[in-house]
């Protein structure tokens, strides 16, 4: 398991955990990356994410959303009696962008960091599943500003279809924050 040293935690106000491994792509790097789209994305506060495998995002989208199946990402917002300095936790399947950045013939780090740029559009309040198209718009500038793939919204057929998966549920964020407030 790969995690960012404390010192860039404190500076960063973030943690990276990389439970499952992602070809080139180091906790640190990715933590790097993390500011840079947060900053860009304009969220305010801690943002951690765990990197892990297509089994534990099964069991988390499960416990959370009532989906036995696995995903590519999930966001969850932070309780609304949380401190405002945290803005919410991301977590992505490492399996699942692997295959994806395969099919779609991009490195697996740019696919993890395509999922996590994503995910903080969740945090921030998006929502491609009834805005229009204002998030896939958001995404692609931002996609662009950081250097990454295609985006996630739109690559298939319909505007919320992704490779080898369900269609992308964006209400986890409010579903994983009813189902941790009732585990309180």
């Amino acid at each position: 398991m790969d995690v960012a040293p404390l010192a860039d935690r404190r500076r960063h106000n973030s943690m990276v955990i990389l439970r499952k491994p992602v070809a080139r792509l180091t906790a640190a790097a990715l933590e790097r990356f993390l500011t840079r789209a947060r900053r860009a994305v304009k969220l305010r506060g801690t943002v951690n994410v765990l990197v892990a495998t297509s089994g534990e995002l099964r069991m988390l989208n499960r416990r959370f959303r009532g989906l036995d199946k696995p995903t590519d990402v999930l966001s969850f917002a932070p309780l609304p009696d949380q401190d405002s300095k945290f803005a919410g936790d991301l977590a992505v399947s490492a399996d699942m962008a692997a295959r994806n950045a395969r099919l779609l013939g991009h490195p697996p780090a740019a696919e993890v960091k395509l999922l996590v740029l994503h995910g903080l559009l969740h945090l921030a309040g998006y929502d491609h599943e009834s805005d229009s198209g204002e998030m896939a718009r958001r995404e692609e500038r931002l996609r662009q500003q950081l250097g990454l793939p295609s985006a996630l919204i739109g690559r298939g057929q319909g505007a919320s279809r992704r490779p080898g998966r369900e269609p992308h549920r964006p209400q986890a964020a409010r579903a994983a924050t009813a189902a941790r407030r009732r585990l309180r």
